[in-house]
């Protein structure tokens, strides 16, 4: 039995998508545990680019079994028009469950989403929301008033449960924020045209992945979004509205802890994030500019600039106690190794008192300063054919041992391009 689990260490777009991509070349079955069609996940495989949102991204190996969890939340348009495009991009895909247990993202919670966050933009207080519906849907989940894969299965269930929520949904939309009434009857139309593209797909998946961990077989869990927009330990409350930490995976997957035999954590060597909250170590200056461009920080599903700045260490420590992290994954080693000179934060100063630990009050955050160590970079050697190493310059090899130490964890790999073959394996 081997259950793995790959999350991310930062903001998200850490690229997670390649190492998954990599990891599901010796595993069965990829299972996404958590998000919705905000997360974006981009694997570069034979020059080819693969932009996927819900669909685990396993689903490029057809010998493999991709499911998405109870603990995803699923757009069905979004989902069908990423096999479609794939379908189109003519890859042999993966086969592919959705579980019963995932909610539904509705019209009405894609509405509140956008009416909810331009309030909040108006009133100085925007989260950065993607505006797709994402909180709404876990907040009926948790309301326990939301629409289930499985209701959307059965033609009478759907029905009644649309009409049981619109009524209370509609009165929000339009007396609350102002916007326009949704149609009962054009969204059950829609929806039950979805549910029939979408029936092959729908079924107990949690049955499968246990049968298939007591059959020993070796199951990838892809996490989405990453440790600090957890909604519990992340930057709360610029943050997302589900666990996407190691712990997820239980409730997301319906799995124990026993179940869980590695946790990976996937990083840059820098520091990106999108949308608002406190970012010690960003760099809003000529050198963010350059780490944005050199990266190519731009977002898989929104195209927003990605703020950047230097890897951050601090939050590095975090996020490997939290998830009980036995290995870190490096992406853009070659991107850092572009500039003259590369920082790492390795602690903070908070009131003029040098602190180890992640504070948890903002306002704290906010006036946190980064304790930097200065690196030198490698811009006249391309690293990005190199696959061990020890044929690393120098500088590459005391910046990464350096992580290593601070973080208290082993790096297995390390990304020096984009392409699922510019890896070093540790």
């Amino acid at each position: 039995m081997a259950g793995i689990v790959v999350i991310g260490t930062q903001w998200g777009d850490e690229g997670k998508g390649k190492y998954i991509d990599i990891l599901s070349g010796d595993s069965d079955y990829v299972v996404r545990f958590s998000g919705g069609n905000n997360a974006g996940h981009t694997i570069v495989h034979e020059g080819v680019k693969y932009a996927l949102h819900l669909i685990p991204s396993g689903i490029l190996r057809k010998d493999k079994t991709c499911i998405v969890g109870n603990g995803v939340v699923v757009d069905p348009a979004v989902i069908l028009m990423e096999i479609d495009r794939l379908k189109k991009q003519d890859v042999e895909m993966a086969a592919l469950y959705i579980s019963d247990r995932a909610h539904v993202i509705m019209p009405w919670h894609i509405a509140l989403d956008e009416l909810q966050e331009n309030a909040r933009e108006k009133g100085g207080i925007g989260l950065g929301t993607t505006k797709r519906g994402i909180g709404p849907a876990y907040a009926d989940k948790a309301e326990r008033c939301g629409i289930r894969m499985g209701d959307l299965m059965d033609a009478e269930t759907f029905r009644q449960k649309v009409y049981a929520s619109i009524g209370i949904k509609n009165a929000i939309i339009e007396k609350v924020y102002g916007g326009t009434p949704l149609d009962a009857e054009k969204i059950i139309t829609e929806y039950l045209e979805y549910a029939e593209l979408l029936r092959p797909y729908v079924t107990d998946v949690n049955s499968i992945i246990h049968v298939a961990l007591e059959q020993g077989k070796r199951v990838l869990f892809e996490g989405a979004q990453a440790t600090f927009l957890d909604i519990d330990f992340g930057t709360y409350p610029y943050v997302t509205s589900s666990s996407p930490i190691a712990g997820g995976v239980c409730t997301g997957a319906g799995v124990g802890p026993r179940m869980i035999t590695e946790v990976l954590g996937v990083m840059k060597a820098y520091t990106s994030r999108v949308g608002a909250g406190p970012f010690v170590t960003e760099q809003i200056n000529e050198m963010g500019d350059a780490i944005r461009e050199l990266g190519h920080e731009y977002g898989t599903t929104t195209g927003r600039p990605r703020r950047c700045g230097w890897l951050d260490a601090v939050m590095l420590k975090y996020a490997a106690r939290i998830n009980g992290l036995t290995g870190l994954c490096m992406n853009h080693l070659d991107t850092v190794g572009k500039l003259d000179k590369i920082k790492l934060c390795t602690a903070y100063k908070l009131d003029g008192k040098v602190i180890d630990y992640y504070p948890s009050n903002l306002k704290e955050l906010e006036r946190c300063e980064a304790v930097y160590e200065e690196f030198d970079g490698w811009k006249d050697v391309d690293i990005s054919r190199v696959r061990r190493f020890d044929a690393l310059p120098e500088p590459a090899r005391l910046f990464v041992r350096r992580i290593e130490a601070l973080a208290g964890v082993p790096i297995k790999y390390i990304g020096v391009g984009p392409e699922r073959e510019q890896t070093i394996t540790m």
